[in-house]
């Protein structure tokens, strides 16, 4: 195996959006760097399911479900 081809790993702090903390192995920034962020499975729909919204384009939503509505799936 090559020698000096693995990143370096190192244990940094991450805080999330509500200002829980938890530290981890990371190759980002450098030993000790905390790293804020912005979105987290706390706060961001796509985990908490929370408001969204589909937008109907030129009918393509609806043409959909008109032509495969009755499947039952």
């Amino acid at each position: 195996m090559k020698a000096d081809i693995h990143p370096d790993y190192h244990m940094i702090k991450v805080v999330m959006t509500d200002g829980t903390e938890y530290e981890t192995r990371s190759t980002w920034g450098s030993e000790g760097e905390t790293m804020n962020l912005e979105i987290d499975p706390k706060s961001h729909p796509a985990w908490t399911g929370g408001n969204q919204q589909l937008l109907d384009r030129g009918g393509r939503v609806s043409k959909f479900n008109k032509r495969f509505g009755g499947l039952g799936i």
